[in-house]
């Protein structure tokens, strides 16, 4: 068996799945190229029959990145797979990924069939995929809660039928990771001509053992492993990349070897928390802002000593330089523009002019710019074409006294200014805002959150808005946490007034 583990990268699907999260195009070409550098195997680029956004984005990833495998999601329909050969046509390498449920909830509850009907299902769906391309990847959606027997008959079946990889996904997160492991050790000693494919996991967190699960499925005989940034994705989220990676690196005694260029992980980890407007917890294993820090003095002591002492990774191993240029007022556009690019971010001399100048602005009232200030500044032109901006805002607020917020949006190059009172100066300029647009919204979710620390530090607000009886999703950052809630509210707002 080989020890060469393919990572299947599905940041762009499934990891975009969550809610506000969602990238448009050039974006989503950003996102594939750092993946590319990064040394990914194989790029999970979309669900094309899905929507014409996700089907766009598969063409383009295709022709943007060279040596990726670039994979389309499919169900087990001949025209979602006939979608997808149509969005993988410029691929250099295409894989088309269809599957179908597996397990009796999906069988009985979900497909109202039986067992013999979805393994005739995933046959036909393997040969017609294999039409289009060589590469065909068959997923056992709910193969965690799958019975063994059963699982090992379709995947048995679809091999014959010419899938190269087959995909055991534990797509609700529920088995153990002695489970999990078995259930890939059954297949590996139960499927005749399980050397013909790579086995594949896909681990979902809900019980917080994706990645646990993902090194026993490997452990015992998966060669693929799909994986997302951050281990962003449905619900709790999926296996993490980097820890994946950063696992096998430490454990060479295991003789498990990947492709991946580890020291782009923090660029990129930190591009696609920026992008996706997702921020990394700070004991995030391996990206986390305080995966290297050390407050014990015992810790410290120990650290200084011999960083092995409390480390088993070294920082510049995963990208994070121990002596990073300090970015202050007083740094020029070659230290903004080396710290981007040691994020993931290449800028034209123009663009880099036009961050350089919000960056000395944001310098002269912060003492310490950060990696999260940097990517916020270099994204702020996402907002530059929205239809509705705020031109200005002013809030009176105080102890016994009213809040009373003044603000001026410019819509469509016209501008609109209102005034309103509230229960404090965040409510009073939303109600401003409100009373502008004239639309019944509703704010269901407000999430405040400091990128650092610190009273001058950037806050970040998360909004999802409900308007008509569907969920849009704003957000914003600044120094000031008021304007960054109604900058918030606005961008929401933009979702959906055309």
């Amino acid at each position: 068996m080989s020890d060469r583990l393919f990572i299947f990268d599905t940041t762009l699907r499934d990891g975009e799945q969550v809610p506000g999260c969602q990238l448009n195009s050039i974006e989503k070409i950003q996102v594939a190229r750092a993946l590319e550098e990064l040394g990914v195997d194989v790029i999970e680029a979309g669900f094309p029959v899905s929507s014409p956004g996700d089907f766009n984005s598969v063409v383009e990833i295709s022709k943007a990145v060279t040596w990726p495998t670039i994979c389309a999601l499919t169900r087990a329909v001949e025209k979602d797979i006939d979608v997808a050969a149509e969005a993988l046509k410029f691929a250099k390498r295409g894989r088309i990924h269809t599957g179908i449920g597996t397990s009796d909830y999906h069988i009985r509850y979900k497909f109202n069939s039986n067992q013999d009907e979805i393994l005739e299902r995933a046959i036909a769906a393997t040969k017609y995929a294999k039409r289009y391309v060589e590469d065909v990847e068959f997923y056992c959606e709910d193969a965690g809660r799958t019975d063994n027997a059963y699982l090992a008959r379709v995947v048995e079946a679809v091999i014959k039928a010419g899938a190269t990889v087959v995909n055991i996904p534990d797509t609700t997160g529920y088995c153990l990771p002695d489970e999990y492991g078995a259930k890939i050790k059954y297949l590996m000693e139960h499927v005749d001509g399980i050397q013909h494919a790579i086995i594949s996991t896909h681990c979902h967190n809900d019980l917080g053992m994706a990645t646990a699960n993902t090194v026993q499925g490997v452990l015992n005989g998966a060669r693929q492993v799909e994986v997302t940034i951050n281990g962003i994705g449905e619900r709790a989220g999926n296996t993490s990349l980097e820890e994946v990676a950063m696992i096998f690196r430490s454990h060479k005694e295991r003789g498990i070897e990947t492709n991946i260029n580890t020291t782009k992980i923090y660029g990129i980890s930190r591009t696609v928390s920026s992008l996706m407007n997702m921020p990394v917890q700070p004991n995030k294993a391996i990206v986390g802002r305080n995966a290297f820090a050390h407050s014990s003095g015992i810790h410290q002591d120990g650290v200084l000593k011999n960083r092995e002492s409390y480390e088993i990774i070294d920082p510049k191993d995963v990208g994070i330089d121990d002596n990073a240029i300090v970015l202050t007022a007083r740094s020029g556009r070659a230290a903004l523009k080396h710290r981007l690019s040691v994020l993931g971010v290449e800028l034209d001399q123009e663009k880099l002019d036009k961050v350089y100048q919000e960056f000395l602005k944001l310098a002269d009232r912060k003492k310490d710019i950060n990696d999260d200030d940097v990517l916020m500044l270099a994204g702020k032109d996402r907002t530059a074409m929205h239809r509705i901006k705020l031109e200005y805002l002013q809030v009176t607020s105080g102890v016994g006294l009213q809040s009373v917020a003044s603000v001026c949006l410019n819509i469509a190059g016209e501008k609109f200014q209102a005034a309103a009172a509230g229960n404090g100066p965040v409510d009073a300029a939303i109600k401003a805002v409100k009373s502008i647009i004239h639309r019944t919204m509703t704010i269901q979710e407000f999430l405040i959150q400091a990128i650092n620390k610190g009273s001058d530090d950037m806050g970040k607000v998360h909004m999802q808005v409900e308007y008509d009886g569907n969920n849009y999703y704003g957000f914003a950052a600044n120094t000031d946490i008021i304007a960054a809630s109604v900058e918030a509210f606005i961008d929401a707002i933009n979702k959906f007034v055309k």
